[in-house]
């Protein structure tokens, strides 16, 4: 019960006036009594947080608190690409020649994901990851490679849920859903980083407009639940490093270019 209590707050519910009363709840301090039993319910690791706990005056600060130096440890082999997020690696592929991917047996165009479809011309039998991100998580979201920001825009007004559930049940959200497109060039071809917001707010936050982007580097965070897509165009040499299923951290490593 206390768990679906909170997953109302951080994932938001389906009515835009539910998630209009809960998101300014989770703002308020009258919901700092909820930070301890938020963090005890999805056994958050206190020590990584930037601060301790009782220094956090709102359920949502709690939420999208930094976490200090040191606590996600980078690989910066050129040959790696990292997680920008910790989360849980729900699926991954090639995207097909008809530049669709599977997702909880619904088929999604990238041309719909992306929102042209030119953009998703050099991602066309390319490789995707799609982050969940839990309550439980760290959601701030930093650059997977070293590349240069080429576009950022946003797509999309409202949103729906983006768990296991909505993603089975609802209406392709990833291509419907309120979010936010980073697309950048790397030595290694173009890279498409999609931040999917929460349920009906605009949960998506910028927080470096640099258009040098270093990987690590943290360009933004989530104020509610969240997923992240990523699109890798072409190369016959990428190949994943972990499993589909994998919990994974910032920083670590989720696929590398062979030579």
């Amino acid at each position: 019960m206390k768990k679906m209590l909170f997953n109302r707050f951080v994932e938001l519910g389906g009515h835009p006036l539910s998630s209009a009363l809960l998101k300014t709840i989770a703002r308020s301090r009258l919901s700092r009594k909820l930070i301890k039993p938020f963090a005890t319910t999805y056994r958050i690791n206190e020590d990584e947080a930037e601060f301790p706990i009782d220094y956090y005056s709102t359920l949502q600060a709690y939420f999208t608190r930094n976490l200090k130096k040191g606590s996600r440890p980078i690989n910066l082999n050129s040959s790696t690409l990292i997680s920008p997020v910790d989360g849980v690696v729900t699926e991954y592929g090639i995207i097909d020649m008809n530049q669709t991917i599977m997702i909880k047996n619904h088929f999604y165009s990238i041309n719909e994901i992306l929102g042209d479809e030119k953009i998703a011309i050099p991602y066309k039998e390319g490789f995707f990851y799609i982050f969940y991100l839990s309550p439980s998580h760290y959601h701030h979201f930093h650059y997977p490679y070293d590349g240069e920001l080429v576009s950022r825009y946003a797509l999309g007004t409202t949103s729906f849920p983006v768990n296991d559930l909505g993603l089975r049940l609802g209406n392709k959200p990833f291509a419907t859903n309120y979010r936010i497109i980073s697309e950048l060039s790397t030595a290694h071809g173009r890279m498409a980083i999609i931040k999917v917001g929460a349920l009906n707010v605009n949960s998506i936050q910028i927080s470096n407009s640099s258009t040098a982007c270093t990987k690590g580097e943290e360009f933004g965070f989530f104020s509610f639940g969240s997923t992240v897509i990523l699109f890798l165009e072409h190369n016959e040499s990428f190949r994943p490093t972990i499993p589909v299923n994998s919990e994974v951290k910032m920083g670590q490593s989720v696929g590398e270019w062979v030579k």
